[in-house]
């Protein structure tokens, strides 16, 4: 998480991250990337969605799909219209 937050800060950043505790962690800087202060990785952190919330919106993603295509089999079995969202399930 804390590699991801320095990404977040910086995308082309360099460095290796040792532990998983932003106050124990060692942070190597590589090729003259310029060192993010701690505080500045922690305030990112935070706004960062947590693993639970990230397996939550993959679950909610994956049921809407499965409703998107439930809903264009239907209209197409009753002959009804699709909307350019449901006709893209059947295509793609």
């Amino acid at each position: 998480m804390i590699a991801e937050a320095i990404l977040k800060i910086n995308p082309n950043a360099e460095v290796i991250v040792r532990g998983n505790d932003i106050n124990t962690c060692e942070i190597e800087w590589l090729n003259g990337t310029t060192p993010i202060p701690k505080a500045d990785i922690e305030a990112k952190i935070a706004e960062m969605p947590t693993e639970e919330e990230k397996r939550i919106a993959r679950e909610e993603e994956a049921a809407a799909k499965e409703n998107l295509k439930a809903s264009a089999k239907a209209k197409l079995i009753a002959g009804e219209p699709l909307t350019e969202e449901e006709a893209n399930t059947v295509v793609l």
